[in-house]
């Protein structure tokens, strides 16, 4: 009887997202903003892949790490633009339920495929700092395909459970999601059912499989830092340092907004910065992380070069 009551609950078809509000003066100029952003993000990654693929110099894991971190960030910011974008032009901020929860799955697979492949790359570059003797025995391709690949996989099999079971939660209303995107957190606060079990999921889900990866990105990096403290040139130091100075920014950044989003208690009053926080890891990381990994190496402006030369000469 409780299953049938709960059936007779569920009356809400579709989600509305509000969004970034009601400011329809800035919705053409958001649009153009986004768009751009998307464009050069998505630009930016396809460019990475096509180069290191190009370029039989740069089969080496490292640049192996690359393809597979620009093919999650193209498919990570595909899950949230395309719809974003149609709702700034078209003012529809309507979403079905069934759209909402396969943005969610993606969404957060993705989110905790990149944690996972972030502790591999760091991983990978304390090995060619660390130990560069034994990097090429230990970090061959099979290494790294099999480190890449379980990040994938690892992703999406954790957010298969959360996203299952906040599938069948009964949302009666309200319908109204403040946010731009389908997240774990605002979909919970509009479900009519007892979300406890879940959120506790959640929380133990994150710990296990978000701070395990934190931790060994935590630990190479400490290492890598320890390294560059011994070298006793101070050219040598900055040159070194410089390898990883970025990744090592682009990494706090990506973790400190999460932590925020997620950890911190939810009130009404880090709402916004909620969401502040949300378009740093979802919508800004991507867009520079194909600048931060590859655009300033030298192996890729070098690949680029020979690729518009190429075509041009």
């Amino acid at each position: 009887m409780g299953g049938r009551e709960e059936n007779n609950l569920t009356v809400i078809k579709e989600f509305i997202l509000l969004g970034f509000g009601n400011i329809y003066e800035f919705q053409i100029l958001l649009f153009l903003m986004f768009l751009v952003i998307y464009l050069v993000s998505m630009l930016g990654n396809f460019l990475i892949v096509v180069l290191i693929v190009a370029d039989h110099h740069l089969h080496t894991p490292m640049y192996l790490f690359l393809i597979n971190l620009s093919c999650l960030e193209t498919c990570y910011i595909s899950t949230i633009f395309p719809r974003m974008l149609d709702s700034f032009l078209t003012g529809n901020k309507l979403m079905p339920l069934n759209s909402c929860f396969t943005q969610l799955y993606f969404f957060g697979g993705l989110a905790t495929a990149e944690c996972y492949l972030l502790a591999a790359m760091s991983y990978d570059r304390y090995l060619a700092i660390c130990k560069p003797l034994h990097y090429v025995a230990i970090m061959s391709m099979k290494t790294c395909l099999q480190l890449a690949g379980c990040s994938w996989i690892i992703g999406f099999l954790v957010n298969s459970v959360p996203t299952y079971l906040i599938k069948q939660l009964v949302f009666c209303g309200p319908n109204v999601i403040d946010h731009f995107f389908c997240d774990f957190t605002p979909l919970l606060q509009v479900s009519c059912s007892n979300t406890m079990k879940i959120q506790l999921l959640i929380f133990i889900l994150s710990a296990l499989f978000g701070l395990l990866p934190f931790l060994l990105t935590l630990i190479s990096y400490g290492c890598i830092v320890k390294n560059i403290l011994r070298i006793p040139s101070i050219v040598g130091r900055k040159k070194t340092f410089s390898t990883c100075s970025s990744h090592l920014t682009v990494v706090i950044l990506f973790y400190g907004t999460i932590v925020i989003v997620y950890v911190l208690p939810k009130n009404r009053s880090l709402r916004d910065l909620n969401k502040i926080c949300s378009v740093f890891y979802t919508i800004l990381i991507p867009l520079i992380n194909p600048f931060v990994y590859s655009l300033r190496n030298k192996d890729i402006k070098q690949a680029l070069r020979k690729a518009i030369n190429h075509i041009f000469v």
